[in-house]
């Protein structure tokens, strides 16, 4: 197994078989581009922890990935970045929470749409890869896996249809953004295979509906 070979596994989709072929390969070498494939395939694992609630094996990766960062090549300033978001995911439990009990209105109400939404793809057998994940001042609430299919994933939640349906808010703007946001994140993973979806949720008990293919 090469370091090339444990990418193309990952761009599959298939990230616990390259974690594995990347510790293995990394056991003997230390080059640069095994180190990156390393770094790559644990960020993933840990995101895959976190999102089914490992949380003791998400700190052991964490910790692995900051000792291994320093020595990972870094021309783009994506691997920063990867480690900052990790970062923020190990410690976004409380700043939810907080948002949650503290926040205003309108907040309160994303998180806890956030929440629902990533919880319905879970059961539907989802892999959440990353949340609220930002390209400059645009953003994706969700990405996921569904077998090896990316899923970029907007989500609208409100307590109620007083002020209309939730995929109202996704106006020519917002679409323009979402568009950006995610061919920003197509060529920073080098995906090919992948689909838009919305999430809505209304209700003080949440209705969870998927609508396909709703970036035009």
């Amino acid at each position: 197994m090469t370091a090339k070979e444990v990418f193309e596994l990952r761009k599959q989709g298939h990230l616990e078989e390259a974690y594995e072929a990347a510790r293995s390969l990394y056991a003997t070498d230390k080059s640069p581009y095994t180190s990156l494939a390393m770094f790559w395939t644990a960020v993933d694992i840990l995101r895959l922890r976190v999102s089914e609630g490992h949380l003791d094996e998400a700190e052991r990766l964490f910790a692995a990935l900051n000792r291994l960062v320093s020595t990972v090549p870094d021309k783009d300033g994506w691997v920063k970045d990867a480690f900052d978001k990790c970062c923020n995911l190990m410690g976004k439990g409380d700043v939810r929470q907080n948002l949650m009990d503290n926040g205003p209105e309108h907040l309160q109400t994303g998180v806890w749409g956030e929440d629902l939404a990533a919880a319905f793809l879970r059961e539907k057998g989802y892999i959440i890869l990353e949340r609220d994940w930002h390209s400059k001042h645009r953003d994706i609430d969700i990405i996921a896996q569904d077998g090896e299919t990316t899923v970029f994933v907007e989500v609208k939640a409100r307590r109620s249809r007083e002020y209309g349906e939730p995929t109202d808010a996704i106006d020519i703007h917002k679409r323009s953004h979402l568009r950006n946001a995610i061919q920003h994140y197509l060529k920073y993973r080098n995906i090919t295979h992948y689909r838009f979806d919305v999430v809505t949720i209304i209700g003080s008990v949440p209705r969870t509906e998927r609508s396909e293919n709703a970036l035009r």
